[in-house]
């Protein structure tokens, strides 16, 4: 039996979009109702202000206002973790302390983009973070998005911080995440939908997912399947869901999960630019990936 590595924020939990009106202003309404629905659907937990949520567009009073109107929501039912973090260390503690006081149970903190820092400057960035409130860090490592990998020593390292207590992996590289998770023990959530399962086999503890907003109960079962030991099952789900998994990042995430919540009756609403919305085409063939992948639409 291997090292069983429990963990910080539940098992299932997706990272939110925001929704926003025509008008490019938040509806709250949708917010609250989206949170509802990912509690009824069997989350443990909801990422808030991430990638998904199109946190480079929204201001940091939006984020804390999300993450007030969230935790309002759910109560203790589930946790609520915000993201929390850019490519400039001072303001990210900023928001850090803001997401803290506006009521988030946890922390999502990106690798810093863009600029390329040194791994020793990665390595700090995380620690200012994970000293800057009490609340528990999950790490990022995004490479694709950010320009530069944590790489597996300074994971090691970081994993000793009291306060860093998980990883969001979207490396893509499962060879590295299981060294990663050999030499530290760091609960790591796969944060690729696609990867979900391969990444469980390797010592995972979990997702964070962005087809959890229309696929929460099959993730949900997938996970209990997998940790009951029935991983045949668990192989039945994943395979029914590949098409929903490819299809939902045939563009970009935030846009196409938008348009399957609109057409399953959800309030996805309308996205912000540098984003933009799902053209016809686009959402004529995602509603044939989503029931392809078992997705009931309106």
């Amino acid at each position: 039996m291997g090292m069983i590595i429990n963990p910080p924020f539940g098992r299932l939990i997706t990272a939110m979009v925001t929704p926003f009106n025509k008008d490019g202003e938040i509806d709250w309404a949708g917010v609250e109702k989206l949170a509802a629905h990912l509690v009824s659907v069997g989350h443990d937990g909801i990422v808030v202000n991430g990638t998904t949520g199109e946190a480079p567009t929204t201001s940091d009073d939006e984020k804390d206002q999300i993450v007030s109107v969230v935790k309002k929501t759910v109560g203790t039912k589930i946790y609520v973790v915000a993201g929390a973090g850019n490519n400039e260390t001072s303001h990210s503690i900023v928001q850090a302390k803001r997401a803290a006081k506006a009521g988030a149970d946890g922390l999502l903190v990106v690798t810093p983009y863009y600029n390329k820092p040194p791994q020793s400057g990665i390595a700090a960035h995380f620690r200012a973070m994970a000293d800057a409130t009490e609340l528990p860090v999950m790490m990022y490592d995004i490479p694709g998005r950010t320009g530069i990998q944590i790489e597996t020593d300074t994971i090691v390292e970081l994993a000793k911080h009291p306060n860093i207590v998980a990883l969001k992996d979207a490396k893509g590289n499962i060879a590295e995440t299981s060294w990663v998770i050999q030499r530290s023990g760091i609960p790591v959530y796969s944060g690729d939908d696609i990867l979900n399962l391969p990444l469980l086999a390797v010592g995972a503890v979990g997702f964070v997912s962005v087809c959890g907003h229309t696929i929460g109960r099959d993730l949900r079962e997938m996970l209990d399947a997998w940790f009951a030991g029935r991983s045949e099952r668990a192989l039945e789900i994943h395979q029914k869901l590949l098409p929903v998994f490819t299809g939902t990042f045939r563009t970009q995430g935030a846009i196409l999960t938008k348009a399957a919540l609109n057409l399953m009756g959800l309030p996805g609403g309308f996205t912000r630019l540098p984003l933009v919305d799902a053209t016809a085409a686009q959402i004529a063939q995602l509603q044939e990936d989503l029931r392809q992948g078992g997705v009931t639409l309106n």
